[in-house]
């Protein structure tokens, strides 16, 4: 039951936040509903959610129009695109969501200012080697950084990552050390990282925005189940 586990997440955060020496106000549970029915995110929305984060443009598409309420006037929803986004989706991902958290080139960031709505946007570093993870160079990080803040219609606020998978969160805690130090150098307040299994470790080391889904909503279903 989604108010069970969402009790369970939220005995987690406080521990981790106490290590840190941190308050609870600082983390920002982000609901990652990719692949659930837009009932899903009208239940978590109910229950007292605020953030929702999807990975792919044309499925969050087919869900927004259930979801309109969510966005009006007084209700306070905010969208988080979370997953890869390619180019000739930017100016359907500036209608649909209000944080775009996986800026990681020039070309993206201008594509999106294009669209001329007002968007909050975040960096996605790639700090590993696996082939299989999208974002930007750490090194690339003062040239994007320069360019996005030239984008009148961009505001950048932070850094995300998506470190290797491991169930260790001991093995993922250097990414996100890392994520947090590349954010202090450069001004960025807001680090997105950490999911259900790690958590606890990407808040002891700065996260501020938390993407949980599986410990909030059960495993996704497979293709064809």
């Amino acid at each position: 039951m989604l108010r069970d586990r969402l009790t369970q997440v939220e005995e987690r955060i406080p521990g981790a936040v106490g290590r840190a020496g941190r308050s609870r106000s600082e983390v920002t549970l982000i609901a990652v509903t990719k692949k659930f029915p837009a009932s899903v995110t009208l239940e978590a929305y109910a229950l007292g959610l605020r953030h929702f984060g999807e990975n792919y443009v044309q499925e969050f598409e087919t869900k927004h129009p259930s979801l309109a309420s969510l966005t009006s006037p007084g209700a306070a929803a905010e969208f988080h695109l979370i997953g890869h986004l390619q180019s000739n989706k930017t100016r359907s991902a500036a209608e649909l969501f209000q944080v775009i958290e996986t800026v990681d080139s020039e070309k993206l960031a201008r594509r999106l200012d294009q669209s001329c709505r007002s968007l909050e946007v975040m960096i996605e570093v790639k700090l590993s080697e696996e082939e299989s993870k999208a974002g930007a160079a750490a090194e690339a990080l003062p040239g994007l950084i320069d360019a996005i803040r030239k984008c009148s219609n961009l505001r950048l606020t932070g850094l995300m990552t998506m470190p290797p998978w491991s169930d260790d969160p001991e093995q993922t805690r250097p990414y996100f050390r890392k994520l947090a130090a590349l954010a202090r150098m450069h001004g960025l307040p807001k680090l997105s990282m950490g999911m259900s299994h790690d958590l606890e470790a990407a808040i002891e080391e700065g996260a501020t925005h938390i993407r949980v889904g599986t410990a909030l909503f059960g495993p996704r279903l497979k293709a064809g189940n």
